[in-house]
């Protein structure tokens, strides 16, 4: 069963057009340091899973498109390394505290759906992206928001 998920990304580190130009359109999903993120992706998200690829702190900030998951979790290891952008001493080969999953370029919509358009709607009312004071750069979606949004995409 496919589940649906909204990863974030700042595109002026990576966004989806980085993600399209990517080798073979897929790359690590690296760098995410929070532990309910990281438990998403570790223990719930699946190959053939769908992603709403969402560029956060911009203006606007909303969804651009849709990748795929295309790899189990696996250990990041970015963390282990201290050059990268998202070191952890605390996380290493043998102990990793850190995961990620590879992602693949589905598919960029003609326009971005905002954050404020989203807001509108009632029926997304109770999504986890909507909600106040919600961070996280994972968040579970469901099929019926999922449906809802690829509705708005090709409107």
């Amino acid at each position: 069963m496919t589940h649906y998920w909204l990863m974030k990304s700042e595109p002026t580190c990576f966004s989806i057009d980085s993600l399209r130009q990517s080798p073979e359109q897929t790359t690590p999903w690296d760098g995410v340091r929070n532990y309910q993120a990281r438990n998403f992706m570790r223990d719930s998200m699946q190959v053939g899973d769908l992603v709403f690829f969402y560029h956060s702190n911009c203006k606007p900030p909303g969804i651009a498109g849709v990748a795929e998951i295309v790899s189990e979790a696996y250990p990041d290891y970015t963390a282990f390394d201290p050059g990268s952008e998202h070191p952890d001493p605390n996380s290493s080969p043998d102990k990793p505290r850190w995961y990620m999953v590879d992602v693949r370029f589905k598919e960029k919509f003609p326009h971005l759906i905002a954050l404020d358009t989203l807001k509108q709607y009632p029926e997304l009312e109770k999504m986890p992206l909507l909600r106040k004071g919600n961070r996280l750069s994972v968040l579970p979606v469901s099929a019926a928001e999922w449906e809802f949004i690829m509705h708005l995409a090709s409107n």
